[in-house]
């Protein structure tokens, strides 16, 4: 696809940009490759490739989440310097 100078000035006016003459040329031939490239793209059969949004299977590392015995909460909070209401006792972070 090729653009035309106007187009490109458009382009350059939406993006606020001020474009010299030569800029006007080199991204005129630049911009016009990049959408000949997009057409190209375009145009290749993909019909016998599945749509996927990984190239790997996805697989989880983590472990099952479970619910397993632990130590009573007394015992715990028994070692915290402050605790309050069941949970250890921080000093603010913010004011």
């Amino acid at each position: 696809m090729k653009l035309t100078r106007e187009e490109v000035l458009h382009i350059a006016e939406l993006a606020r940009l001020g474009l010299s003459e030569s800029e006007v040329v080199r991204f005129q031939e630049q911009l016009s490759d990049i959408l000949t490239y997009a057409d190209r793209l375009q145009q290749v059969d993909l019909s016998h490739i599945s749509p996927s949004a990984r190239v790997q299977a996805l697989q989880t590392v983590l472990r099952s989440d479970e619910v397993r015995p632990s130590f009573p909460r007394e015992l715990i909070l028994a070692n915290a310097p402050q605790a309050a209401e069941g949970s250890f006792r921080v000093p603010p972070v913010l004011e």
